[in-house]
């Protein structure tokens, strides 16, 4: 989630983003993030959709995403795992694990729920 800029160049600048290109101004309305957040999606060479929080900042907000922060939603929307605030408090390997057991999970669910499932109690018929 592209959320409000953490080094505009009218704000806290930071001189390892002029080292890189990056100069980014605080943007001031929906249509200047999106630009921002389309910006970052290409310098960093992403490969994932990325999403843009609303310039009324109600996500990042919510969530309390500054400076980072690392969170997996499931698919009720549900918070199922929250990093400590970064970069230097959370730990993307804990966040891979997390997704690992929430996929993990949701795939013994699935199997539980298909009717055609093999029951190991049942045993073999002779």
């Amino acid at each position: 989630m592209y959320v409000r800029e953490a080094h505009p160049i009218d704000g806290w600048r930071m001189e390892s983003n002029d080292r890189v290109g990056v100069a980014v101004a605080q943007p001031k309305s929906n249509f200047q993030r999106c630009e921002a957040a389309a910006q970052c999606h290409d310098v960093l060479e992403m490969n994932m959709p990325v999403l843009v929080d609303d310039i009324d900042d109600r996500v990042g907000r919510a969530y309390s995403g500054m400076p980072d922060r690392l969170y997996v939603i499931d698919r009720q929307g549900k918070v199922a795992f929250k990093s400590g605030r970064g970069p230097f408090r959370f730990s993307p390997g804990e966040m891979e694990q997390a997704m690992i057991m929430l996929l993990l999970d949701e795939e013994l669910a699935a199997k539980d729920a298909r009717p055609d499932a093999p029951n190991p109690q049942q045993g073999a018929r002779r």
